[in-house]
């Protein structure tokens, strides 16, 4: 089971798969929207949802804070496209 939690002073989200480290997503964060930057994804967990995971946690965080996002990161904007339920997150 993917466990994820935020790092809000290394500006991240962190994923975990049995207490290891399995995935990052980094952002930046502005005043009125987060940037997404990267997210890696740990060879060894590649294929399990880790991605996901990270990518449906960060989003759900961005709209509970009242944040637009700006996807820079490639992975966040595909998963925004596959996802249309965050599509009203997308910063114009």
């Amino acid at each position: 089971m993917v466990s994820i939690q935020h790092d809000e002073n290394r500006s991240r989200y962190e994923a975990f798969v049995d207490a290891q480290p399995a995935g990052i997503c980094q952002y930046e964060a502005q005043a009125e929207q987060v940037r997404f930057t990267h997210t890696l994804v740990e060879p060894a967990f590649e294929g399990e949802g880790v991605g996901s995971a990270l990518a449906r946690f960060a989003l759900e965080d961005s709209r509970a804070r009242g944040k637009k996002v700006v996807p820079a990161c490639g992975f966040i904007r595909d998963y925004i496209g596959r996802h249309a339920e965050f599509a009203d997150l997308l910063a114009r």
